[in-house]
């Protein structure tokens, strides 16, 4: 099995989880027996590109010629079974998808954001959801709003690119969603169900957990879409001391406000930023690790580290959390309905998709107590519990998961095995591979 993996890397002066993953998944496969063809460029390349190459700029998320004709020559060279995109912006251009199926190469890409719909990618602005772009031929107010990268001319090159690659988009053969929720906003998009298989990014296994810490870690960016204002809203909600320690690593703009809740409460600790060695042992130190992002965040790595480390997740019910921690009822796709119900649980006949596991079929694991038996407006997972993005919603939880931390640990680490492991991750997808190679005539053909 020959596979070029093409991807865009971010600059190195932007910390890009998306580029580790890459990185790790080209090994993985490389370890699994199949041989990759990396096909990379990088966003660092554009300061040393020649006048002319920087005049063409503009247009390479339309068109990237250059991209095209190595693409071309690298397939006709070595004949490579599929094509696995990534990141194609700017330097590829979602044009490659369109090259490999004029050779007849079937393609597959990884959805690490929603940048069908939204030039941000994020669907998120000015401190709220935004999916204002959403069911428009072209996103005019990701222009007005100066959406990408702050610039309205920027801002209007993406708007353009995704309307002209909306038919690109839905030729491509299958699409890796990392999570339920990315599944329903490609679905929702109008990919057909049975050309989306849901498979979430790997980490690497740390070793046999120890027994639960003590208290509360949050770990991640400290920035407005993290929900540090939510976290601190609920957590002051409760007296002094009374849920253990909350520890909170990492740094970002909203630094000072950590600090000063450190300053007012003995019960809040800021670690400041970590090394890989400082995480493990704040997990260490922790019984529950919390993810209270209040956009649709994709795919939040730590909350897999958690489970590696044995310690379930207390998170909002937003984008690809209630995925992760094994509490995706069916709900609202991310960027549908009014911002308030985007990740309300679905009633009724439901938006569930045929390609998506109902979390029915995870088997029980008796330490998850049932939804009943938890306060209204939280929902228990094989792994944790989700809320509504809200003060009242999360600060009701908090006793909640300090109480049920222990029993639920087992649990957390047994969805990390089964559903996270390199191992398990490289089989699907070494098998999606083998379903497309399968299927014959790309669809773009």
């Amino acid at each position: 099995m020959r596979i070029v993996v093409a991807h865009n890397r971010y600059r190195q002066a932007q910390p890009s989880g998306e580029n580790t993953i890459v990185d790790a998944e080209i090994a993985q496969l490389t370890a699994a027996g199949v041989e990759v063809l990396p096909f990379i460029r990088s966003s660092d390349e554009i300061p040393s590109m020649s006048k002319t190459a920087k005049a063409l700029l503009p247009i390479s998320p339309i068109w990237a010629p250059r991209a095209q004709e190595e693409l071309s020559r690298l397939i006709a060279e070595h004949r490579p079974d599929v094509l696995h995109l990534h990141n194609p912006y700017p330097l590829i251009s979602p044009w490659i998808v369109r090259t490999a199926h004029r050779h007849g190469v079937p393609v597959v890409q990884t959805v690490h954001n929603y940048r069908q719909v939204c030039s941000s990618g994020l669907y998120f602005r000015d401190g709220v959801i935004c999916q204002d772009c959403r069911g428009r031929a072209l996103g005019v107010p990701a222009i007005v709003h100066r959406c990408y990268r702050g610039s309205r001319a920027q801002s209007a090159l993406m708007a353009t690119t995704l309307a002209v690659h909306r038919g690109t988009w839905r030729s491509v053969d299958r699409f890796v969603a990392l999570t339920s929720a990315v599944a329903d906003h490609l679905r929702d998009y109008g990919i057909p169900a049975e050309r989306i298989v849901v498979k979430p990014n790997a980490i690497p296994d740390p070793g046999r957990p120890t027994a639960p810490g003590q208290g509360f870690l949050f770990l991640g960016r400290l920035s407005p879409e993290k929900g540090l204002d939510l976290l601190l809203d609920a957590w002051r909600r409760h007296p002094d001391g009374a849920l253990g320690p909350l520890r909170i690593a990492g740094d970002g703009e909203l630094r000072p406000l950590v600090e000063a809740a450190a300053a007012q409460r003995s019960d809040v600790t800021y670690l400041g930023p970590l090394d890989r060695a400082g995480v493990r042992a704040a997990l260490e130190a922790s019984a529950v690790v919390l993810a209270t992002s209040t956009w649709h965040d994709v795919l939040p790595t730590v909350i897999i580290e958690a489970l590696a480390a044995g310690r379930p997740v207390l998170g909002t019910a937003l984008g690809g959390i209630p995925y992760l921690v094994g509490a995706d009822a069916p709900r609202e796709p991310a960027g549908t309905g009014p911002a308030a119900v985007a990740s309300a649980v679905a009633g009724g006949d439901g938006t569930s998709a045929p390609a998506v596991p109902p979390v029915s079929a995870v088997p029980p694991v008796s330490a998850v107590p049932p939804v009943s038996a938890v306060p209204g407006g939280i929902v228990a997972g094989e792994a944790g519990w989700v809320v509504p993005p809200e003060a009242a919603a999360l600060a009701a939880a908090l006793p909640v998961a300090a109480a049920g931390a222990a029993a639920i640990a087992p649990a957390a680490r047994l969805r990390y095995e089964r559903t996270f492991h390199p191992d398990v991750v490289t089989r699907q997808l070494v098998d999606i591979y083998a379903g497309v190679m399968r299927a014959g005539t790309p669809v773009g053909r």
